[in-house]
This record gives structure tokens, C-alpha cells and sequence, in this order.
């Protein structure tokens, strides 16, 4: 136990944290600049089991915020090649690597079989696909986002609001840190901040950091934070689904301008502006509205509620 010496002579851990640490289970999505703290910190602590899932590979413009993966690694599957730097900085932790991307379909899973799950994917339509997953499983949720010189963490679900209930209102349209841009300390210390509520909420430290926002700006150096823990939840918020959730009685609208064709034969090609005058279908029939991101789905869907009262699904089409 030498290995964890200095964090069992806390006497919020110990001998019983460290084997609780141990005997736990925690799913993060995401292995980019924001899971790259926190894989590493949650493997340093001694967490028994991670799964790990992300789609994506290593890239040179990945490096300067991402220093778990080296030269060598470019061209890699990162979930492949953080699981061997894992594996190095301590044995004991069994990762679980899944190079594929979350979606409203292999996320109950997922979610299902963890203890704690991290959304360091940093995308809206992952993020709220955890929070609904998390919340309807009655499990912890640690959601971080980071972009220029500033970023926030907080700890949502399980006995706290959601993801939703904080960020009931979205921008029209998001940046990200390919236009915006980022420096890497940024997003290191979201990670790492996410890496600790982690570890409280495993820990069961008080106060708990589950209906808890914190939030860095770099640029006036100031680190503000507030409870969340009567935000209260949205009543029917439109939901994501995956492709093949689709089904032949959904009227599927395709709100892609970049996109020459629809990505479904049935799809409709519409702009936002046109829902406006769309013929809708009965009450009891499903709209699935579909953009890159989710974002312009999710506006057009709460348009649409002002006039429909149906059942509405959103649709990300990032690959597409």
C-alpha cells in the first residue's frame, strides 16, 4: 500500500476510502485534453475498474494539451494508447477501452455498470445524452467543458438536478476549441477538478460536490462557484436518440445546410427557418429533427413545441 501512502494518511480516506477507491467502477467518455487528468489522476488514486470510450485518434495538434500521448501515438486509437500509458503508471487499474463514440444507444449500458460517470467528451449532444442516461439511472454525473481561457465543472444527477435543469437556455450557435481555440493548463485543471469531485463522490465526503457548479476564468484569474440544488427540472425536454432508433412511422427532418442530401432516404431537407410552415403529423406521432452537433435540432425542437405538442427526438449526425 506504499503506492497510496500519502492519500490513506488523509483521514478522509484511509484504510476504508482506498479499498472503496478499489472495489469502484467508473465510466469516462472522452479520452481528449479533458480525460487526460482524469485518467490519469483516477489510475494514480488506485480506482479499481475505468471504462474508457472514445471514437477518436491521436493528432499532433492533439499534443499540446493531451501530454499523455506521445509523437508516437499520432495515427492511434487514443482510447489504445491511453490505456497502455495507464497500464505503466499502475497496474492495478483495470481500463476497459472502447474506441467507438458515445451514443443514446450503447450509453445505457454504460452508464448502467458504473459507479461515477465523466463526461469529458465536451460535446452538447454527449453531454446531455450522460445527463439523461445518469438521471434516469440514479447515478453521479461529473460534466466539465473547457474553451479559451476559461471553463467550468460540475456534479449533476444522482441526488442532484441534471445537466438540463442548470443550462435549461443554449446558445445558438457553440464554438469549440478547433475556432476558438484553447491553452492546455485550461482544460487540465477542468480534468483534474473533475478527477477530484470523482474521487469525493466515491469517497462520500461531505460536502458532497454533487449540486455544485465551479467555474475558472482564466483571464481574470477568478474561480467562482454556487449550489445548483433546486434548479428544477424541464418538463418534457426533447431527448436524443441514435440512427438506428429511427423508426419508419418517425417524420425525420434533415436540418443540414452543409449537407447536400438528407442522410435517410424518408428525410425531409429543411432549414430551421422552414419548420415554421411544416405540415406536422398527429399527436401521436414522432418528429426527429437531425443536425451536426444537436444544436440547431435542439433549437428547432423547442420552436416546435410552441405549436406541437408530439413527441420530439434529436439526432446528431457529427460523422454524417
Amino acid at each position: 500500500m506504499s503506492r497510496y501512502a500519502r492519500q490513506i494518511a488523509l483521514r478522509q480516506v484511509g484504510d476504508a476510502g482506498q479499498a472503496r477507491l478499489r472495489a469502484a467502477h467508473v465510466l469516462v467518455v472522452g479520452a481528449g485534453a479533458l480525460g487526460v487528468p482524469v485518467l490519469q489522476y483516477l489510475a494514480g488514486a488506485g480506482v479499481g475498474a475505468i471504462t474508457l470510450i472514445d471514437g477518436d485518434t491521436v493528432a499532433e495538434s492533439n499534443l499540446h494539451r493531451q501530454p499523455l500521448y506521445k509523437m508516437k501515438d499520432i495515427g492511434r486509437p487514443k482510447v489504445e494508447a491511453a490505456a497502455e500509458a495507464l497500464a505503466a503508471l499502475n497496474p492495478e487499474v483495470s481500463v476497459t477501452a472502447e474506441c467507438a463514440w458515445l451514443t443514446p444507444a450503447n450509453a445505457p449500458a454504460l452508464v448502467e455498470h458504473a459507479d461515477v460517470v465523466l463526461d469529458c467528451a465536451d460535446t452538447f449532444a454527449a453531454s446531455f445524452t450522460l445527463s439523461d442516461m445518469a438521471l434516469a439511472a440514479g447515478k453521479p454525473l461529473v460534466s466539465a467543458s473547457a474553451l479559451g481561457l476559461s471553463g467550468y465543472v460540475g456534479g449533476f444527477c444522482a441526488t442532484a438536478p441534471s445537466l438540463r435543469a442548470v443550462f435549461p437556455d443554449l446558445p445558438q450557435t457553440a464554438t469549440t476549441c478547433a475556432t476558438a481555440g484553447v491553452l492546455g493548463p485550461v482544460v487540465a485543471a477542468m480534468g483534474a477538478m473533475q478527477a477530484q469531485m470523482a474521487l469525493a463522490i466515491l469517497l462520500e465526503l461531505a460536502p458532497s460536490p454533487l449540486g455544485q457548479m465551479m467555474v475558472w476564468d482564466a483571464t481574470n484569474w477568478r474561480m467562482s462557484g454556487f449550489r445548483f440544488d433546486a434548479a428544477p427540472e424541464p418538463a418534457s425536454p426533447a431527448r436524443f436518440i441514435a440512427t438506428g432508433q429511427i423508426t419508419p412511422s418517425d417524420l425525420v427532418i434533415d436540418l443540414r445546410s452543409e449537407a447536400p442530401a438528407p442522410f435517410r432516404d424518408a428525410a425531409l431537407h429543411l432549414s430551421s427557418d422552414a419548420l415554421s410552415e411544416l405540415a406536422l403529423p398527429d399527436d401521436g406521432a414522432r418528429v426527429v429533427l437531425a443536425c451536426r452537433t444537436g444544436l440547431r435540432a435542439y433549437h428547432a425542437a423547442t420552436a416546435l413545441r410552441h405549436r406541437w405538442d408530439g413527441d420530439i427526438a434529436l439526432v446528431a449526425l457529427p460523422d454524417c
